[in-house]
């Protein structure tokens, strides 16, 4: 029996299926690293690998597998290994290069841009980097064009981004687009453009007009914004608010041009072209009616997403239709699990980072889940019933992965999308387009189809709106156990499965643990404090067993992002939070309320405190006020300053203390104080200013955290809230020498990310960092401003 079983090995041979699988799994793998091997390890592999697949076919697709891990470190390589010099922070740049893509508008007159460094200077040296960079213009900006050559000069930085549980990775969003380095065009310096001519980015050029003319006939910013989306595929001028109708109606994708949209315009040119095709003997005796519509649907899908700049989504369509019409043409069946294996090989090896996107998982898992639902089964003749099951199905189907990648799914999704498809597929779609088409052509009058479907798209758009409203239209999760999705993407398999499988039922009980497990709440006594990364700014929660603080909720920008929304909320509902007992907002300074707007009216919030309330929009905040305190579940909340109400800047921010009692666990937040508050703090509260742990005032500048203050307080730990690379060189170097020798641990944002510890009755455990724990290939390391170690996640207890 022994000497058979390589025999039984060579006659099994794994198929198309098994094969595409492992290729697949192999790039998967190389992405899910925390970094980037050396390239020898995988070569080490391949010569034995091609022997064992070779010698047993049943192990060939770990050979696959093996070439696709290959495959996707080419690729990556080509970002991560010649990163942007470090060295060259914050210093005037020379590049010359070409404006890749569409150029946009960051909302405050400036412009952001792709552009294609061909070379660049620093101090009249070249400095050997070339590649993609993403760059702002802010003042005094010129007409930019798609393709145009400039030499410019600029400032860089490597990509980088907030690092918070439960938010946006932007530096896995930079590194999936290829960025390799963000940073601004200097206004002081000589920009010179050295060509007009688009290069090689024509059919940007030609998208760029077709987006003013767009412009130029539409007045209204949302009927502009969703023609731009579906004609373009440019979402830019779409705001956090409209996306947040979308997602919530999960409808969001109607309006990126993806899959549905591609494979509309392919079914309607095929068709069609069969149809026309067909009434001719000569042209059937030519070709074939069904290859003629094969052609006529490939070259349209192509036409169109050159029209939407070949987004990844597109390629993917693409890639697909490419598969279904080439069995048309060659006259050969595909099965459907064939198919989707060979679309999914055939986007790895074009865009192999195409993995990371949330869209190629949500794509590819739809197609699925419907092959998986009706197989073969789907008729015409049955055509309403299916249609209705199959809005059911992808919701379904979808719902564990939805909750897992973003938090939060829409419920309401198949009720609106069972009209909303056939409506915007059959009447909203074709229309748009050839309103379009007809509209942007100049010298002909034709405006007014392009306006009044605008306004339809507005009047929709309106009712999704209302919608929207409604409290149970998505529900989101907080941070569940990894069995958890393990068992809510069995249950929903079993649901999914043919009728009659034995243990179908099963599925209600292993989607169960999805509704009911919640993340365990500190213990009385207890709290858990967080020091959130939102760049040059400063947020920070403290948790309870039933309560939670908020203090200060980090900065808004002029374009009208802001970190209440992208930062604050998303770290509270990945914690499970659902109500705010407290907020404190320091001081008025944007970078410390500017997240206000964007958190107010999103979760219920009990009281409002400020060191200026009056500058905070609502009414409702009251001003905090030393002796103000209170206790929440055995944790004692101290306000230690102002005195008084009505002063004004900095010198007004809230100071709080978190005191465990009797454990010698506390910290101390103290907004943007300077050393004269600071002086009188250690004058009349000397005795209560004794903590573990300091937020160091104002980020970390020279006029506050003064010697005398951190002797009263006498940390085991100082935290900077600091961005990156930040222009004003915070922390600043005298801080840092006076914390040193004081003798605390010093840890930044900027370096950690979002820091985190548990006070408890037996002391201190942590820090915790959430870069040092989430490492990945794209994760930016930034050189942290000190040599403390961060704890794992098991924690260190004081």
């Amino acid at each position: 029996m022994t000497a058979l079983w390589p025999l039984r090995l060579r006659a099994s041979k794994p198929g198309l299926i098994a094969n595409g699988l492992g290729f697949a799994s192999g790039v998967g793998v190389l992405f899910l690293l925390p970094s980037l091997p050396p390239l020898w390890s995988p070569l080490l592999l391949a010569v034995p690998a091609v022997a064992v697949a070779w010698r047993w076919p049943l192990l060939r697709p770990f050979a696959y597998a093996l070439a696709g891990f290959l495959w996707a470190w080419i690729q990556v390589c080509q970002v991560l290994c010649g990163p942007f010099p470090e060295t060259l922070v914050r210093r005037d740049l020379e590049l010359t290069g070409r404006i890749a893509g569409l150029p946009g508008e960051t909302g405050n007159g400036g412009a952001r841009f792709l552009f294609q460094v061909e070379y660049a200077r620093a101090d009249g040296r070249a400095i050997g980097f070339e590649g993609l960079v993403r760059l702002n213009w802010y003042r005094d900006v010129p007409a930019l064009r798609a393709g145009e050559r400039w030499r410019l000069t600029a400032r860089l930085k490597l990509p980088h981004g907030f690092a918070n549980p439960g938010g946006f990775d932007y530096e896995r969003w930079l590194f999936q687009q290829g960025i390799e380095a963000t940073g601004y065009v200097r206004g002081a310096g000589e920009n010179l453009r050295l060509d007009a001519g688009p290069g090689i980015y024509v059919i940007d050029r030609w998208r760029q007009g077709l987006r003013e003319r767009i412009r130029e006939i539409l007045p209204d910013a949302t009927g502009e914004a969703l023609m731009q989306a579906l004609v373009l595929g440019d979402r830019s001028g779409l705001g956090p608010e409209q996306w947040e109708v979308l997602t919530r109606t999960g409808t969001n994708h109607l309006i990126a041009i993806s899959g549905l949209h591609v494979g509309m315009v392919a079914a309607f040119l095929f068709f069609l072209s069969r149809w026309v095709w067909s009434r001719s003997v000569r042209l059937i005796l030519l070709i074939a009616a069904p290859r003629a519509g094969a052609i006529a649907a490939l070259v349209g899908a192509v036409a169109y997403s050159a029209l939407a700049g070949f987004a990844v989504s597109t390629q993917r369509a693409l890639i697909m239709l490419a598969v279904i019409l080439g069995a048309v043409l060659s006259s050969r069946t595909v099965r459907p699990a064939s198919g989707i294996v060979l679309a999914l090989v055939g986007v790895l090896i074009l865009d192999p980072q195409a993995v990371l996107a949330y869209g190629f998982w949500l794509s590819f898992a739809a197609v699925a889940v419907l092959l998986a639902a009706f197989g073969q089964r789907l008729g015409t003749n049955k055509f309403r019933r299916n249609w209705g099951r199959a809005q059911w199905v992808v919701a379904l189907g979808l719902l564990p992965l939805l909750l897992l990648l973003f938090g939060r799914a829409p419920v309401i999704a198949p009720l609106v999308n069972l009209v909303a498809v056939p409506l915007f597929s059959l009447v909203l779609l074709p229309v748009v387009l050839t309103a379009s088409l007809l509209g942007v052509l100049p010298g002909l009058g034709l405006e007014l189809p392009l306006v009044l479907t605008a306004q339809l798209l507005e009047r929709g758009f309106e009712l999704l709106e209302a919608v929207s409203g409604w409290d149970w239209a998505a529900v989101t999760v907080s941070r569940r156990p990894v069995w958890v999705w393990v068992g809510a993407f069995i249950g929903v398999l079993l649901w999914l499965a043919p009728r009659g499988l034995p243990g179908a039922w099963l599925g209600s009980l292993f989607l169960l643990p999805l509704a009911l497990i919640r993340p365990p709440a500190p213990g009385e006594g207890t709290a858990e404090f967080t020091l959130l990364d939102v760049g040059q700014g400063l947020a920070a929660v403290v948790r309870t067993r039933r309560h939670v603080l908020v203090y200060d909720t980090g900065p808004r920008f002029p374009s009208g992002f802001n970190t209440g929304t992208a930062v604050v909320l998303p770290y509270l509902r990945q914690q499970g939070v659902r109500h705010i007992d407290t907020l404190i907002i320091s001081h008025a300074d944007r970078d410390h309320a500017g997240g206000f707007a964007g958190l107010n009216g999103k979760l219920p919030i009990g009281r409002i405190l400020s060191g200026e309330p009056r500058e905070l929009p609502g009414g409702r905040a009251r001003p905090c006020l030393a002796g103000n305190d209170w206790t929440w579940d055995g944790v004692d909340f101290e306000l230690l300053y102002p005195a008084t109400a009505g002063r004004k800047g900095n010198p007004s921010s809230c100071v709080l203390r978190v005191n465990i009692p009797g454990a010698g666990s506390s910290v101390l937040l103290t907004g943007d104080i300077d050393a004269g508050v600071e002086d009188g703090l250690v004058a009349t509260q000397h005795g209560r200013l004794a903590s573990t742990i300091l937020v160091a005032g104002h980020h970390g500048s020279a006029t506050s955290t003064g010697t005398a203050f951190l002797a009263a307080v006498a940390p085991r730990f100082v935290l900077y809230a600091a961005g990156y690379a930040n222009r004003f060189g915070l922390p600043n170097p005298a801080v840092r020498e006076r914390v040193a020798v004081q003798g605390a641990a010093q840890l930044d944002t900027a370096s950690a990310g979002a820091i985190s510890f548990r006070l408890g009755p037996t002391g201190i455990e942590g820090p915790w960092s959430f870069r040092r724990e989430h490492k990945r290939l794209w994760s930016h390391r930034v050189q942290p401003i000190s040599n403390h170690s961060i704890s794992s996640r098991k924690g260190a207890r004081d």
